[in-house]
């Protein structure tokens, strides 16, 4: 029987007071803030020692060395001097680079920092951010958070939590308060139940607890552990293809200097240039033979390479992976201890002149130099170490770029995949539309009932049942409206309770829970038992799908009273009405009978009494009509995935112009409920997801099995999802897309949160990932002419009488331009939206595309063609100068430098120059390489080999060579006219 023993009138506090404002200052300064010390970091120099270790860096080292050997003796030391430092230029640029992108993703660890935790402060509800927490503060947590600080539990309701960080159990822990864990006789262990701990997740249920540790105070602060580290090491498919490319570089690059090398060697034979005794090719030989063991760290690793690329199954034995500077010394000791036992070898064979003077002749250990420096010179061009650096400042970049546009990248790989999606399984609730809730009309039967006193409080009843079955709160200040804290639609409700004037904090206070029953997606609805407040008796309140609802209903209570429930078809029609207009409807019904806190809620969720449904309307966002089609016109198809009945779920998918007129003709399999979808065979089901538009009452396993279909059909699947609920498929999409709003346990499965919860920040995030993978791409493409021009130089140079066309010094300055100063320009192109006029990319796709190959190639040779040509001209006397040979490093540097903006223009028909003020840092970087060469022309002298040129001079460097980039704007110029055509024609 309904009573009223309740004054509505009569408020009452909330349940803790909570700490006072003054009291906040006073605990953080006394214990501290609740941030995790990040893990300390290896000294700077430490890590700028580490770029020495790379075998490129130690082979230069080499070469140095023998430079400045060679020197001592000639008394030329500006050929060592100038390796050493453009060794140290390289390094610090490398280390530099590599510090700043590792900062850039320190920032994303401290995300989980910013998180707003719903908290009692001042005797009333508000949020705070996570490092805000003090010792002592009273925070509420509930199913699906993250418990932000270690504490102690307060209060709590079938609260149970996920320890698996901790102690890496799977099964979650029952909590309970101090007093009933101790009443219960429950042993305190290493865990004790009445306490939480920072980091682990609420797998059911709610509850208060009192914060008892912050910071580094946490267990999980005391061991060290970065539970919220992002994921920056995993590989990717796009690292896997890079480091294919590198291995294939350097094989070619090894090829090359070991043909050269040799061919040197014959070339020295048969012009005399080497013109040696026996006993002098047996010095010659075992030098070489020494130098070749030295060096087997860094072109034994090569070969294995190239054996793997070929199919081969060998690996790469241990000690070739270990690049210590003791481990070199080893192999350089083993080096020395061959040379010196094939001279004691040789000695009492005769194979060794008697003097030392006579083992070599100066004119040819000179020549050997000369044709071991042109060797490293191709393997310091070929070896594309800027690559992983290329690589690293795009993501670096994109992912920062990224979060300002409302995507925050947990997982490097995301960055790279969202650009490849070709579904995006969204959901409705926030994604689509502005998930500001808000009641549209209430449907209560009784509510203006005017009946005998013993049935006047129904609408204490209504409130109670709203009231006990939500854990939203309302955020109250002076002057400003209530604003809901925790789940929007409960919000709704509950900012509906508050325009009645009924305090759903007394409501709530007053029910005594025995049990609850969380919302769950496979029935559609939850359940709260407990004494109530408004009647003084046993009732179970049930909220959820009212369709569901409805159909266990068997009384209705009218403003007469309880009557038997014969208009389901009256009800059912009116709430689809709703539906149809995009609201969603929550029905409410309760039943009263005696339980205790053992019982199963389903079971006894049957002959309830039907109170009445709200239909609550959520605004559809202003972009999503145009974010949807542009996903569409860049060929990603749009499923939308969601828990409401179908005819809202159609609606929404009609107003954002995913759902035609035509389609309700013909559906088919355009649009399924969960329960059709899971009917379907897995062969059905496989040809259904190709064609599916929406999918209505979906429950987490439809949606998982969704993506594991779409995944078998060879689709990238992107998928959004914001509940615990979500996890599985979030984790089982190629990329899982969270909503900023939603639980930790849906962002930890998550690859990018959607700050802003918008799908408009998908698409943006789909663009920056096109663009970042077009902006690595740019690089390889600007990478590898310059290495088709430079090898091409160094080996053919010595063949037509210039031993060297290019230093060793001078090709570092070139290798410093190709990797460094080309991966900071290149990387931070900003995005052209003109990369969703295409569709997605095969993700299996080579990286370098046949129109790069033919590009790299056609535009190689034509360099190297015009260089050879120059050598040759300025050689026609027979001789060539300091001056010409100054003129030539001029005119290939600058050949590189206009090509570096045809390379931005890869994948478009734009001029070069449109848009270039707005990347300043290729602007900045460009102004660097022309000045920069000028000065080292200018001023280089015998360390760069140079000596200055005149005005004129550069002026007719600078403008032969921009013929480059005069050629590229001209092909590019008829590309759009025949594009303009073309658009005529089809109009």
């Amino acid at each position: 029987m309904l009573t009223n023993e309740k004054s509505q009138g009569n408020k009452i506090q909330l349940p803790y007071q909570g700490l006072t404002s003054e009291e906040v200052k006073l605990n953080r300064q006394k214990y501290g803030a609740n941030v995790l010390t990040p893990p300390e970091r290896e000294p700077l120099w430490k890590l700028f020692l580490e770029k020495l270790e790379d075998p490129v860096i130690r082979i230069l080292m080499i070469a140095a060395a023998i430079a400045i050997s060679v020197g001592i003796f000639e008394g030329e030391y500006a050929e060592g001097l100038g390796i050493v430092a453009a060794i140290l230029l390289a390094t610090t640029l490398a280390f530099f680079n590599e510090y700043k992108a590792s900062k850039e993703f320190d920032i994303l660890n401290q995300v989980y920092d910013e998180v707003f935790i719903k908290v009692i402060r001042d005797s009333s509800f508000t949020t705070v951010k996570r490092k805000d927490l003090v010792f002592g503060d009273v925070v509420y947590v509930e199913q699906g958070e993250e418990i932000p600080t270690d504490g102690q539990i307060l209060e709590e309701i079938s609260l149970e939590i996920d320890q698996s960080k901790i102690t890496g159990e799977a099964e979650p822990v029952k909590k309970l308060t101090q007093a009933d864990a101790e009443n219960q006789g429950i042993e305190e262990g290493t865990y004790p139940a009445y306490k939480i701990y920072r980091s682990t997740i609420v797998e059911q249920g709610q509850g208060y607890f009192e914060v008892t540790a912050v910071g580094d105070n946490t267990e999980i602060g005391k061991l060290a552990t970065a539970i919220a580290s992002i994921e920056n090491t995993k590989d990717t498919p796009l690292n896997h293809q890079l480091e294919k490319l590198s291995k294939l570089i350097g094989v070619v690059g090894l090829g090359f200097a070991g043909f050269t090398f040799v061919s040197l060697l014959v070339r020295g034979f048969v012009t005399k240039e080497l013109s040696l005794s026996s006993q002098q090719w047996y010095v010659v030989g075992l030098s070489i033979i020494s130098v070749l063991i030295v060096l087997s760290r860094v072109w034994l690793p090569v070969i294995y390479d190239g054996l793997e690329l070929a199919g081969s199954k060998l690996v790469t034995p241990k000690w070739l992976e270990n690049n210590s500077l003791p481990s070199w010394l080893k192999t350089v000791g083993i080096g020395l201890v061959f040379f010196t036992i094939g001279l004691a070898l040789g000695y009492p064979l005769g194979l060794i002149p008697g003097s030392i003077n006579n083992w070599v002749p100066g004119s040819v250990a000179k020549a050997l130099l000369h044709y071991f420096m042109v060797a490293v010179t191709i393997i310091v061009v070929a070896m594309p170490e800027g690559l992983a650096m290329s690589v690293t400042l795009s993501l670096a970049y994109s992912m920062k770029k990224m979060a300002a546009s409302n995507n925050l990248v947990r997982r490097m790989h995301a960055c790279e995949t969202i650009g490849s999606a070709t579904v995006i399984c969204s959901d409705k609730t926030g994604t689509l539309t502005q998930n500001q809730m808000r009641v549209y009309e209430v449907n209560f039967p009784s509510l203006n009932s005017q009946l005998l006193p013993a049935l006047k409080d129904v609408k204490g009843l209504i409130a109670e049942a709203i009231a006990v079955n939500s854990t939203a709160d309302l955020e109250k200040k002076p002057l400003q409206a209530p604003r809901p804290i925790g789940n929007a639609t409960e919000g709704a409700l509950l900012l509906w309770l508050n325009s009645q004037d009924s305090d759903y904090i007394s409501y709530r206070g007053n029910f005594q829970i025995k049990s609850r029953m969380p919302f769950c997606g496979q029935k559609k609805y939850m359940g709260t038992i407990g004494i109530s407040s408004v009647t003084g008796e046993d009732v179970l309140y049930v909220k959820g799908a009212p369709e569901v609802i409805l159909e266990r209903c068997s009384q209705i209570l009218t403003q007469q009273g309880l009557e038997s429930l014969k208009n389901k078809a009256a009800i059912a029609s009116a709430i689809k009405e709703y539906q149809r207009r995009g609201m969603r409807a929550l029905g409410f019904a309760y039943h009263e009978s005696q339980h205790s806190s053992e019982t199963n809620l389903d079971e006894i969720a049957h002959d309830m009494t039907w109170l009445g449904f709200v239909a609550i309307l959520d605004p559809l966002r202003k972009e999503v009509p145009d974010a949807i089609q542009a996903c569409l016109n860049a060929g990603i198809q749009v499923k939308v995935v969601t828990g409401d009945n179908s005819e809202t779920a159609k609606e929404i998918a009609r107003q954002i112009g995913l759902w035609q007129e035509e389609d309700d003709l013909n559906s088919g399999y355009l649009h399924l409920t969960g329960q059709q979808f899971d009917q379907l065979s897995d062969e059905e089901a496989s040809q259904a997801v190709l064609q599916l538009k929406v999918l209505s009452r979906a429950r987490p396993l439809d949606k998982l099995r969704l993506v594991k279909l779409l995944q078998e059909n060879g689709e990238v699947v992107g998928v959004t999802g914001d509940g615990t609920n979500d996890a599985a498929a979030l984790k089982q999409a190629q990329v899982g897309l969270a909503m900023g709003s939603g639980t930790a346990i849906a962002k930890e499965a998550s690859d990018i949160i959607l700050l802003d919860d918008s799908f408009r920040s998908i698409v943006n995030a789909v663009v920056w990932g096109r663009s970042l993978y077009q902006n690595i791409q740019r690089f390889i493409l600007f990478q590898l002419t310059i290495n088709v021009v430079a090898l091409g130089i160094a080996l053919v140079g010595p063949f037509i009488g210039v031993a060297l066309p290019l230093t060793v010094t001078q090709m570092l300055w070139v290798n410093l331009i190709m990797d460094t100063f080309a991966a900071l320009a290149l990387a931070t192109e900003p995005p052209h939206r003109s990369v969703m006029q295409h569709s997605p990319r095969n993700p299996e796709a080579f990286i370098v595309s046949k129109a790069m190959a033919q590009n790299i190639f056609t535009v190689g040779l034509a360099f190297l063609l015009f260089l050879v040509g120059f050598l040759r001209y300025i050689r026609r006397d027979g001789e060539i100068t300091p001056y010409e040979l100054s003129v030539f490093f001029g005119v290939f540097v600058m050949l590189q430098f206009w090509n570096l903006f045809n390379a931005r223009c890869l994948g478009l028909k734009q001029s070069a120059f449109k848009g270039l003020s707005k990347n300043k840092g290729f602007v900045a970087i460009a102004i660097t390489i022309f000045v920069g060469q000028i000065l080292i022309i200018q001023f280089g002298g015998s360390v760069f080999r140079t000596v200055p040129l005149s005005l004129v001079d550069w002026i007719s460097v600078i403008i032969v060579t921009s013929t480059v980039l005069w050629i590229g704007e001209l092909w590019r110029f008829i590309m759009r006219l025949k594009l303009k055509s073309h658009l005529r024609e089809s109009y």
